[in-house]
């Protein structure tokens, strides 16, 4: 007996250590600052001649990191394939950062999500680089403020408007790929600790509303793109709202690149909400991509999102399983889909960096799963206490 607790505390406190590379490299970074152990990560594309090593990509998120933390130790040797991290602690407050153009700023966006409600401030942070475009590789800030922005709320994450305003993701200025020059705002206050979710009915889909943006190019390309997504989804649903953004030089104001992107999201009777986005490749040869394509093509990915069925669509489901492990020491569920194979790996990771392990309890019904936990307590000791 004595031996199976010693080896349960041994595997959930010391140093973090991975030796297959830049697999879950966010999330292996996140997991070491919220349980304050030290990551090291070995082997990290030893195997690429060309260019071994960490890309600029995730150099500039360590630094970003950095900059959201005090005491934080970052050793990289010199061929870039390990990495020794040491955490800080959580700040927070009013950052401005400017990403590189290998990666939308959504992707920098995803990867704070997890710590921002628990720094010693408020996170303000202003991100510069590309907004749209890229939705096939990462999420646009659009897609995040409609997915995680309610999923926080039901955490408990800024619902006191007396203490502070709620959280937001908002686009100030639009930057297509692959020039960018887009800015995005993120503002998320601080949390003792979350609250116990109970998130299991669905409800019935009565309606869907989504976006469509443009930057520098004809605004009835947009028109085009609104038309074709609702063509689909109204043999399905009478109350779709598409809107047409269209920015140019001229009106709003955008970067130098021309795109057009669109995302929805379906909201049922029980206040799911669950999203999709697509956009018109920019790298694909002029012409290949039609409007009407773009507008089909995002219908028929939010039906497949719907017909995994889940409280949240696939891009959210690590993201609340973690907070779920982070929860108050009570029992939290959540209904899922179909578990992408970042979300079974990060059920791993959760289990060797939290001890945390999941029931996973099937309905055959609807096919989905309630997962369910019990949280480990985690408190915010960096907020004053009221």
């Amino acid at each position: 007996m004595s031996s199976k607790k010693k080896q349960k505390t041994t595997r959930t406190t010391g140093t973090l250590r991975f030796e297959d590379g830049a697999v879950q490299f966010r999330q292996r970074l996140i997991c070491s600052l919220l349980s304050h152990r030290p990551l090291l990560i070995k082997n990290i594309r030893s195997d690429d001649l060309e260019a071994p090593g960490l890309r600029d990509y995730e150099a500039s998120f360590l630094r970003l990191l950095d900059t959201m933390t005090n005491g934080t130790n970052v050793e990289i040797n010199n061929t870039g394939t390990q990495l020794r991290f040491k955490p800080g602690i959580l700040l927070g407050g009013s950052i401005e950062y400017d990403c590189p153009l290998s990666r939308n700023v959504g992707w920098y966006i995803e990867g704070i999500l997890p710590l921002a409600p628990f720094g010693k401030e408020a996170l303000e942070i202003t991100l510069t680089g590309i907004t749209d475009g890229t939705s096939h590789v990462d999420p646009s800030p659009d897609y995040l403020a409609a997915t995680t922005i309610p999923l926080m709320e039901k955490f408990g994450i800024g619902i006191d408007l007396e203490e502070s305003p709620p959280p937001h993701i908002r686009v100030v200025a639009r930057g297509s790929a692959p020039k960018g020059e887009g800015c995005v705002e993120f503002f998320c206050p601080i949390e003792k600790e979350l609250q116990p979710l109970d998130f299991i009915e669905m409800g019935k889909f009565k309606r869907v509303r989504g976006t469509c943006v443009s930057t520098r190019i004809p605004p009835s390309s947009a028109a085009r793109v609104a038309h074709s997504a609702k063509g689909l989804l109204h043999r399905l649903l009478p109350d779709v709202w598409i809107h047409t953004d269209v920015h140019s030089s001229k009106k709003n104001g955008c970067g130098p690149s021309p795109g057009l992107s669109l995302w929805m999201a379906a909201e049922t009777t029980e206040g799911v909400q669950i999203c999709s986005e697509t956009c018109m490749d920019y790298q694909a040869q002029r012409g290949s991509d039609l409007p009407e394509d773009v507008g089909t093509r995002g219908a028929a990915m939010l039906l497949d999102e719907v017909r995994k069925g889940g409280c949240v669509d696939t891009s959210c489901q690590s993201l609340a399983l973690l907070w779920m492990c982070l929860g108050p020491e009570d029992v939290a569920r959540i209904r899922l889909g179909t578990l992408s194979r970042y979300t079974i790996a990060s059920l791993r990771l959760y289990k060797d960096v939290f001890g945390v392990e999941f029931k996973i309890k099937p309905d055959h019904s609807d096919k989905t799963v309630v997962m369910s936990c019990l949280g480990t307590g985690f408190r915010n000791m960096a907020k004053k206490s009221t």
